[in-house]
């Protein structure tokens, strides 16, 4: 095994790279870092995902950087802002004993002033999204004519995306004495056609065998029908505790709703997706770069250049719509020396998408159940006591309340309080699995579960039971808003009404919202957000109001006005004067449309990681 020195990297990048925990280059760093430095020569690269590509083109491009000049003398395009952010923090980390040397990331959803400015300045390399790079170029602000590396990273995500005309734009601006490298972890035709259009005589290197899935990475698949996808995925979570994975979706709304889903179900989860601005994706992948987030529930596209190097699972709600994206979503897991599990959830019909896929990644997918819910109570409770057993005792904090403690319990006997303590610990566990039934009978058309049905389909019965103990409340913002179920738990949260209140169901419409509290807490609730009558959201003012329940059975039942209005209010749905017959009509119109946010009783003490996200186009 070679070392970085050997390579030919000068000290300063050595020095940075020792610094960084790098120890040794990886096979795709060893062959192509010496063939960048000593040849001019184009260049065709192909390693898995999590190889170090990045390393394998930035590293002798510094090498070989003038740090006298200025002038931008390597461009580096990537399909998403996210991996062009990501390459360009880990090029600064690379640089940081290079003085002299700056980088710019420039890409869509973000203030294109500030970026322009750092142009001005003067730096060596840039990267770009296609887009935004074109954008610069034709407002003069970015000048390519003294590029010496253009580098394509994942070429072929940027044709799949469109970017087609870009990269034409882009290739011409640039000299033709540049020397283009091509790095993917794929190998589709349109990857050859890049290389006819674009490249001169390109050298070739192979890192691992093309195209094929990471031999760190195992892969399992669960056949279920389309009704039972989500109650399956939230067993496959259940059965593992310390998941820490992406869930990947085909599309944004079904992305958003999976998450709000989870959220709902009391996960640290949240959601990436191309709705999002960048600041507000920014903030996403920090949360799940810390762990604060367990589960990220992503596209395709925005989870290209994630460099997460800890993930224990890959889970594809949805299987993608091309092959090769299941190899970028698997390669994930299993980097960094660590193993990881990739997992397909199918529905019967989707048996024979796994194929085709299993001869690209070279491996075999293995059945599995899906556990019922006395295995998952089972894994629960252990891990419980796993927890309780490593806990730390503080003496010195609790010891004076130890004999007020041992009095209260002195009646109960160990068997007893064990049984005490693991019910209060898991009682939603117990409610939820109570009657919980075989997801992998794919015989019955209807979920066995009540407790695992689809939102849309829930027991009426059991909401009449909760409406007895809950208060329905009126809030004036909705969907057009851009509140989804995990915002208004968010803002609930900032009121500080309790750190262990019941909500309900949720009715997110498009001009305003309905949801529910513990009855026991209406008083304070209303006073909550009477406090301070600046309350806001999206700039809206925010006014809250008990209203009438919904009627059992009746879904079409009143559903607004009438009711307690908190002090001050009076407000209509639109904030402005109106009656109890307006919002029944405005909420008659509009509930065909309501977004399936609740049904599951929660506890508001629990992470609510999404509840800050705010949804927006770029």
């Amino acid at each position: 095994m070679s070392t970085f020195k050997e390579l030919g990297l000068n000290d300063d990048i050595v020095k940075a790279l020792t610094e960084l925990g790098y120890e040794s280059p990886t096979e795709i760093q060893e062959k192509a870092i010496p063939q960048v430095i000593a040849s001019n020569q184009d260049l065709k690269a192909f390693a898995q995902t999590g190889t170090g590509k990045t390393a394998a083109f930035s590293l002798p491009i510094l090498q070989k950087v003038d740090l006298n000049s200025k002038e931008v003398q390597a461009i580096i395009l990537s399909p998403t802002r996210e991996l062009a952010i990501q390459i360009a923090r880990n090029i600064e980390e690379f640089s940081k004993h290079m003085k002299g040397f700056r980088v710019a990331a420039v890409y869509g959803g973000s203030d294109i002033m500030g970026q322009i400015r750092t142009l001005n300045k003067g730096v060596q390399i840039v990267v770009g999204t296609p887009g935004r790079t074109v954008d610069l170029i034709k407002r003069k602000k970015l000048r390519l004519e003294s590029v010496q590396w253009l580098v394509l990273d994942e070429a072929d995500e940027m044709l799949n995306m469109g970017f087609k005309d870009e990269l034409d734009q882009v290739l011409q601006v640039t000299p033709d004495t540049k020397q283009t490298l091509l790095f993917s972890a794929t190998f589709p035709k349109e990857v050859d056609r890049i290389a006819r259009n674009y490249m001169t005589d390109p050298a070739q290197i192979d890192a691992g065998k093309r195209n094929s899935g990471s031999d760190q990475v195992s892969h399992e698949y669960y056949v279920v029908t389309d009704r039972n996808r989500y109650p399956a995925l939230k067993r496959i979570a259940d059965s593992n505790p310390d998941i820490y994975g992406i869930i990947f979706c085909r599309t944004r709304r079904e992305t958003q709703e999976v998450a709000d889903k989870l959220i709902q179900d009391g996960y640290s989860a949240d959601s990436l997706h191309g709705e999002l601005s960048q600041a507000q994706r920014d903030i996403v992948m920090k949360k799940f770069r810390k762990k604060t987030i367990q589960i990220l529930v992503a596209t395709d596209v925005a989870a290209r250049g994630l460099d997460v190097d800890s993930l224990t699972h890959v889970i594809n709600y949805k299987l993608p719509d091309q092959i090769e994206s299941y190899t970028h979503r698997s390669g994930r897991t299993g980097r960094a020396g660590s193993t990881g599990i990739s997992i397909a959830i199918v529905s019967p019909g989707e048996r024979r998408k796994l194929g085709p896929i299993e001869r690209i990644i070279g491996k075999k997918f293995v059945q599995m159940q899906v556990p019922d819910g006395k295995d998952i109570l089972k894994t629960q409770l252990l891990k419980l006591i796993d927890k309780v057993i490593n806990t730390e005792v503080n003496e010195s904090q609790i010891g004076e309340h130890l004999p007020a403690i041992q009095e209260k319990l002195a009646d109960l006997d160990r068997d007893e309080l064990i049984k005490k303590f693991v019910s209060l610990e898991f009682s939603s566990f117990l409610k939820y699995y109570a009657n919980s039934g075989d997801l992998n009978d794919l015989s019955r058309s209807k979920s066995p579960d009540k407790r695992d049905r689809d939102r849309g389909d829930r027991d009426e019965s059991r909401g009449r039971r909760d409406n007895e103990n809950m208060t329905r409340f009126f809030i004036n913002i909705g969907r057009k808003d851009k509140l989804n179920p995990a915002r208004l738990i968010g803002l609930i949260n900032d009121q500080k009404i309790s750190k262990n209140i019941e909500i309900g169901q949720i009715e997110i419409l498009d001009t305003f919202s309905f949801f529910e509290l513990d009855k026991n807490y209406t008083d304070e609730t209303l006073a909550a957000f009477t406090r301070d009558s600046n309350i806001e959201f999206e700039g809206r003012g925010v006014n809250v109001e008990v209203t009438e329940k919904k009627r059992a059975g009746n879904r079409g039942g009143s559903r607004g006005g009438g009711g307690k209005r908190r002090s001050g209010g009076g407000r209509d749905h639109r904030g402005g004067g109106g009656g109890g017959d307006r919002k029944q009509k405005t909420f008659d119109r509009d509930r065909g449309n309501k977004d399936s946010g609740g049904g599951f009783q929660k506890k508001f003490g629990r992470d609510r990681s999404n509840s800050g996200k705010r949804r927006s186009k770029d």
